[in-house]
């Protein structure tokens, strides 16, 4: 094996064999992105071995993280306008062409992450082989930022996998495992890690016909059916994703539906539509909330701390949902309640998790077997990372910790998940009150990434940053809060959801209120996440912040509770609901308010300001990225403080003070403003 000129990011190897293997390594860099230097360094290394005339070319990672995490999204910061993301996304698509164009077959060989621009430069190869490893992902998530491929993607996939296939990997941003891209033709192989160099070099001495769509699969990107198979794309994709609201996934449906038959041109307007796109306001925001996403994970890495074995106390919805969650990202967890009863849901619960989520069988038993039942708490003692998730009550927490401290090992965190009593509060008991910290998960675990870590005026903050390492490990996004009523979250959500029950009080239909906070962008509309949360836990937490906080409570909310109308799991709320889902009206025959969506948005917004003046999170980037990924609020807004400053504080505070005058002392600016 013979060294050639030395790169930057790449190392070129020719073997005796005359295959070539190129491994990308990107310097002082933990994984591999495709910045611009990268991409003319491929250049460079092309135009050599066009000249050398090697058997073939093997594509892989000089790095154990990953192949390709995607394109370098610092650079998308740097663009000045339309002209230069265009300049950018053509120059590393003659690139990719370059690559496809080669006189000798190409093997991409892939193991981990291959993302976005990753995935793209692979798609111009002439083989895949991607080994079947956990930790292998393939994907396009670019609609994730805001656009989509831009480095050929568009063009290459549709007539690979076939249209469905391929605008389905697009528009939803899913990545694939190894095996599931081999099924689907993504690769032509998904092999172990022990066959993949044997595999790269058979397939370039063999060299077997390149992978195409063909059949039906072949036929759905025909000229005369992309205008048929686009409308089918544009209302399914309707009904997840306003146009308005999210533009990019409805762009790569206009792309291959006009430019389909015409490779060259459709790889022109891809750029075009990229360049657009990524000057956007949605991609902008989006890009902003990737970054901040990136801020969370990195708060993480403050502390060594890692979890072996963690001990939930509650085998309820929550605290069973917190077991199995953990039980799933490979830790041993014990989980103990009083009532066997509890715990057996508890595992049936875990059991459907993990089906739904691990799908092989051998996988799903190992995850049962690391979740054991604990009836008497025996787990405690050689646990790493203690979780309290019992009923809201301050003298059984209390009660709780003063015993789980006298069993514990010194070096345990002790957490609680409550979401409204002070930590302070809870901790008076403990011999070394330091030791309490909170971990507050949302409901459903498996869903919402955000944990808050809270902060009580006693709590070391050594401990603080274990809290933040251990939710990273359990692949979560940490946010720090500071003890207080309702945290930030809650606190924040809470007096938007109580506006949309006023609203009803007042004679506002439900499903115009839910239309409308939809409209705004936000998943869901807040009386229908009312009665999924239930709406006898929006009475419990909002009494309390009303206490801590003033307010009043609707008396309508304390009727339906006492009326046992619940919600969702009651199967009656302010919805009817049928197989658990709401039934709604299609037309009230009453006309919103015009003040409607302001009455609920402008009060999330003013409670947000109140909670950044009281250093409640510690700026306004912490509190978008908490309030997204806590709450849903319009990603593509970039969260209530970045949606303050768009819309202008002036404008704001002068809405807040009309509505005020119209609707009470609720809608008063805080002092902030």
């Amino acid at each position: 094996m013979s060294e050639q000129k030395v790169y930057q990011h790449w190392r070129k190897e020719q073997e005796s064999d005359g295959i070539i293997w190129l491994y990308i390594d990107k310097a002082e860099s933990k994984a591999n992105v495709l910045s611009r230097t990268v991409i003319e360094e491929l250049d460079a290394l092309l135009e050599e071995i066009e000249g050398d005339k090697p058997v073939g070319v093997v594509i892989t990672s000089g790095k154990s993280s990953g192949f390709i995490a995607g394109a370098d999204v610092n650079e998308f910061t740097t663009l000045q306008d339309q002209d230069d993301g265009f300049a950018l996304v053509r120059r590393a698509q003659a690139v990719f062409d370059r690559l496809e164009a080669l006189h000798c077959p190409t093997v991409a060989l892939i193991q981990g992450f291959c993302l976005g621009g990753g995935m793209e430069l692979v798609l111009a190869c002439d083989y895949r082989i991607a080994v079947d490893d956990p930790k292998t992902k393939l994907g396009l998530p670019e609609v994730k930022l805001g656009i989509h491929p831009g480095f050929g993607g568009t063009v290459r996939l549709p007539p690979l996998i076939g249209a469905p296939a391929a605008m389905d990997l697009m528009l939803s941003g899913r990545a694939l495992s190894a095996k599931a891209a081999a099924k689907v033709g993504v690769v032509d192989h998904a092999v172990p890690e022990r066959h993949k160099l044997t595999a790269a070099s058979q397939l370039l001495k063999q060299k077997p016909p390149r992978k195409k769509a063909t059949g039906w699969r072949a036929w759905s990107n025909n000229g005369l059916l992309r205008p048929l198979l686009a409308g089918m794309m544009r209302r399914k994709l309707a009904k997840k994703a306003r146009q308005e609201h999210y533009p990019a996934p409805y762009a790569v449906i206009d792309l291959w539906e006009k430019y389909g038959s015409d490779p060259k041109v459709m790889m022109k307007e891809e750029a075009t539509s990229v360049a657009r796109l990524v000057m956007g306001d949605t991609a902008q925001n989006l890009i902003r909330l990737f970054f901040l996403q990136e801020r969370m994970k990195g708060l993480g890495s403050k502390s060594d701390f890692k979890a072996e074995r963690v001990h939930v106390i509650g085998g309820g919805v929550m605290g069973g949902d917190i077991a199995a969650w953990c039980a799933m990202q490979g830790l041993e967890v014990t989980l103990q309640d009083r009532s066997h009863e509890v715990i057996a849901r508890a595992m049936g619960r875990a059991h459907g998790l993990f089906k739904k989520k691990l799908k092989h069988p051998l996988k799903v038993r190992d995850a049962m077997d690391r979740l054991i039942p604990d009836i008497e708490g025996r787990g405690i003692a050689g646990a790493d990372v203690i979780i309290e998730a019992i009923f809201e009550n301050v003298e059984a927490k209390q009660q709780l910790f003063k015993e789980v401290e006298s069993k514990a090992r010194p070096d345990a965190l002790l957490a609680t998940n409550t979401s409204s009593i002070p930590l302070e509060t809870i901790s008076e008991v403990l011999d070394d009150p330091s030791r309490l910290i909170g971990l507050h998960f949302f409901n459903p675990v498996a869903q919402m990434q955000l944990v808050e870590i809270v902060r009580g005026a006693q709590s070391n903050e050594a401990l603080i940053d274990a809290g933040c390492a251990f939710t990273k490990q359990i692949g979560r996004l940490p946010l720090p809060v500071k003890s207080s009523p309702g945290f930030l979250v809650n606190r924040i959500l809470m007096p938007y959801l109580i506006e949309a029950v006023v609203l009803v009080s007042e004679g506002v239909p439900a499903v115009l209120i839910d239309q409308a906070a939809t409209k705004f962008g936000m998943p869901m509309g807040p009386i229908e996440l009312a009665d999924t949360v239930g709406l006898d836990i929006c009475l419990h937490v909002a009494e309390i912040l009303s206490q801590e906080l003033g307010g009043e409570v609707p008396e309508k909310l304390r009727t339906m509770v006492a009326a046992g109308q619940l919600g969702r799991k009651s199967g009656e709320g302010f919805y009817q609901y049928k197989k658990g889902k709401p039934v709604k009206p299609n037309d009230t025959g009453t006309p919103p308010p015009d003040d409607l969506t302001d009455r609920m948005i402008l009060r999330f917004v003013n409670e947000a300001m109140a909670c950044l003046r009281e250093g409640v999170v510690e700026d306004s980037d912490l509190l978008d990225a908490g309030i997204i990924f806590g709450t849903g609020f319009a990603p593509f807004r970039g969260g209530p403080m970045n949606y303050t400053a768009k819309q202008g504080h002036e404008q704001l505070k002068s809405r807040l003070d009309h509505l005020q005058q119209a609707h009470g002392e609720r809608f008063a600016p805080d002092a902030s403003w």
